[in-house]
């Protein structure tokens, strides 16, 4: 089976290219409730599950040691662009274990916004380990194995501590077998899992519900959601798509992307988790879709709709500011 065509890209009357994609859609009871394309293929959801890889902070009590409340929590779960705040913030957090820049191990690069990125260029100094978009999810590693009282030496090793209690917390949630056969290494260095698009979903719907879940891991999976949904900034950044989603309907859209065209979210008030991929890993597409799926989920109420289905068809100007084309919602997403 060819996955389906979810996303154009057009330009005039024609359209120029086109964005295959899968995506799933499942109640807390395992139900599917959408499925478009081979939803049990499984995909790398990388930086998209980063809310389930920081619940054995909260789980841990290593959050409440260090006194994190939602700005904290939601950078812990961020991808985030780079901007001061953001640096500011992961240096705090490693600081209350009595660790700074040098014990990260995600590596360093520059800003994704444009604005501190000339700002970095022009004045210096170089950007460090603070500033990688995963900073804060690494930051929430270190104080987990502080708090546990782990060598945080290596904390990104498939072997280390951190990393099984993470393999642990997601074969838990998503019911889907993680090690080496289905493992590889993210960008920020970490394990990750590749698994059935629709067990992924189904483990966002299970952190939205808590339905199946331990009392501690679903009074952390809220903590955690509600953490982001109340900071989107912190999940993400200025213009970011995360960010705007989550500002589109305050506290009912939970919305996470990972690199190579993944997206997750979750509707907390209907019990529904969602996992998509854009096939070819593009955003623009990927984006498209968790907008286009989001209005059709939001069908009963016409405004919310409305807006999010505005927000997933994207115009495209030239250098000009001439608009030339759109990104658009296709097939079952039209």
């Amino acid at each position: 089976m060819q996955n389906p065509v979810l996303v154009e890209v057009t330009r005039g009357q024609m359209v120029e290219s086109r964005h295959r994609g899968m995506v799933s859609v499942v109640d807390a009871g395992g139900k599917s409730v959408m499925a478009l394309g081979e939803v049990a293929t499984p995909v790398f959801p990388r930086s998209a599950v980063k809310a389930m890889q920081a619940l054995p902070l909260v789980e841990s009590g290593a959050a409440d040691a260090y006194g994190f409340g939602n700005s904290e929590l939601a950078l812990a779960c961020a991808s985030h662009s780079g901007e001061p705040e953001h640096i500011r913030l992961a240096g705090e957090m490693a600081a209350r274990a009595g660790l700074s820049e040098a014990d990260f191990e995600c590596g360093s690069h520059w800003s994704t916004e444009f604005k501190v990125l000339l700002e970095q260029v022009r004045s210096g100094p170089k950007p460090n380990q603070l500033g990688n978009n995963c900073s804060g999810k690494h930051a929430g590693f270190l104080c987990l194995a502080c708090h546990s009282g782990v060598d945080h030496h290596g904390y990104v090793g498939y072997d280390h501590f951190v990393q099984s209690t993470i393999r642990d917390v997601m074969e838990d949630l998503t019911g889907a077998s993680l090690g080496h056969d289905n493992c590889g290494t993210d960008g920020c260095s970490i394990p990750t899992y590749a698994a059935p698009l629709d067990r992924i979903a189904h483990g966002f719907a299970r952190m939205a519900t808590g339905r199946g879940l331990g009392q501690e891991r679903v009074k952390a999976s809220r903590r955690l959601m509600s953490a982001c949904m109340a900071e989107p900034f912190y999940v993400a950044g200025t213009g970011r798509a995360c960010t705007e989603l989550m500002g589109i309907a305050p506290g009912r859209i939970f919305a996470k992307t990972g690199a190579e065209g993944v997206y997750c979210a979750a509707i907390p008030e209907k019990g529904y988790g969602i996992a998509l991929k854009c096939e070819d890993g593009a955003t623009r597409g990927a984006e498209a879709m968790v907008g286009a799926v989001l209005a059709k989920l939001f069908d009963d109420d016409a405004d919310l709709s409305a807006r999010l289905s505005a927000w997933a068809e994207k115009r495209m100007n030239n250098w000009n500011g001439i608009e030339v084309g759109t990104i658009r919602p296709a097939g079952a997403l039209a």
